[in-house]
């Protein structure tokens, strides 16, 4: 279903995108919407989908035309992942396209781009970034994992957790110390194909929620790769992680607001069709009170979702701007998810009902990217 809010009255979008998000909702409603139930019980989404992604054009549109991209600007993943988190979905898609992709075109070499960008475009290849590792979470300078220089090769040794795209990963972006004396500058980037060998893939990890979006744990024993697969420069990982971050929050809070939305139509719909004591649950007024609130909020968080993305097309959204604007949409999809699986009373508890996934989706938002504690912690450095 549309969401209950005109979304081409955002200013931040134009007609071509508005057309856009047409054609994007339209692709969903095709080929994610019948086969989300069954992606949820396999644990992973298959690679048709991203096939059909790519041939869609939802894969990593601002690759430039030269790698076999779209040269579009953010507002194109914003489209992408707004409608996929409204469809109830969480695939890996928006991770590949959101984060891993510029990672590449920003800091990859030119053998590098030409080697990965047009199949992440196409969706031949899927890509992960593994950043956490079992006994490292937000703290990124204090990773155990190692890329150690040998003659024209590096080795990896290390183990990483809670990878997005973890199974499915024919890349994986390697966040180890080249140089553990270092601390955060002897981190760098390093590309390990899934080929090589010594690479190993953990289980697919059994979580609360987002249950289609494969997660793993990944091992790296005595892993060669060419001192060509570092990604940029040696020691330049831990900032180009910290330059890389903010479009990474950013994502997560238009993925947040747009669950969010979903989640308040949700609550809406079925406290509309729902009766109780001779009338509908929306006629008590708690319900039209609680759900006058929650409007309320959305309706800002729109305006500040669209602000932030244009100041990030501006280039001037900064590290403490991006990590409000992930701590405020993720604390609101949760209240929303949670408010709108009360007012569905004991069906919300049911998984036949799209607020049960959404519900359970949601929790995990407010933990990768950076906790919100850590958002917070970010933003009161700036205060």
């Amino acid at each position: 279903m549309p969401p209950m809010i005109d979304m081409s009255a955002r200013p931040i979008f134009d007609e071509e995108l508005n057309l856009f998000r047409d054609q994007v909702r339209k692709f969903y409603e095709k080929a994610l919407i019948p086969n989300l139930d069954r992606w949820e019980e396999e644990g992973i989404i298959g690679r048709d989908f991203w096939l059909a992604c790519g041939e869609a054009g939802l894969l990593c549109p601002g690759v430039p035309a030269e790698y076999g991209g779209l040269g579009l600007d953010f507002r194109y993943n914003a489209v992408i992942s707004e409608e996929l988190f409204y469809a109830g979905s969480t695939s890996g898609i928006t991770l590949q396209s959101d984060i891993v992709a510029d990672y590449i075109v920003n800091y990859g070499s030119e053998a590098q781009k030409r080697e990965w960008l047009p199949k992440m475009v196409s969706g031949e290849a899927v890509t992960a970034i593994a950043m956490t590792e079992p006994g490292t979470g937000s703290d990124l300078q204090a990773v155990r994992t190692t890329a150690l220089r040998d003659g024209d090769h590096y080795v990896v040794n290390g183990s990483k957790t809670y990878i997005t795209n973890g199974q499915s990963a024919d890349l994986v972006i390697v966040v180890a110390k080249t140089d553990p004396t270092q601390g955060g500058k002897g981190i760098s980037l390093v590309l390990v194909e899934a080929t090589r060998e010594g690479f190993k893939r953990g289980r697919n990890l059994d979580k609360i929620g987002q249950n289609s979006a494969d997660t793993s744990e990944l091992f790296f024993e005595d892993v060669r790769v060419p001192a060509a697969n570092i990604l940029g420069e040696e020691g330049r990982g831990f900032a180009q992680l910290m330059t890389q971050l903010p479009q990474e929050r950013l994502g997560i809070a238009a993925q947040a607001q747009a669950a969010a939305q979903r989640a308040f139509d949700e609550g809406v719909k079925f406290t509309k069709e729902r009766k109780a004591f001779g009338q509908t649950v929306f006629d008590f007024q708690n319900t039209r009170f609680t759900l006058a609130g929650l409007k309320a909020k959305m309706q800002a968080g729109w305006a500040h979702l669209d602000w932030a993305i244009a100041r990030h097309l501006d280039g001037k959204l900064t590290a403490a701007e991006a990590s409000a604007a992930k701590l405020f949409h993720t604390e609101l999809q949760w209240e929303v998810c949670d408010a709108a699986l009360q007012l569905h009373g004991g069906a919300g508890y049911m998984n036949e009902y799209p607020i049960a996934r959404l519900w359970r989706d949601a929790r995990v938002q407010r933990i990768y990217g950076g906790t919100s504690e850590i958002m917070k912690e970010v933003v009161a450095r700036t205060i």
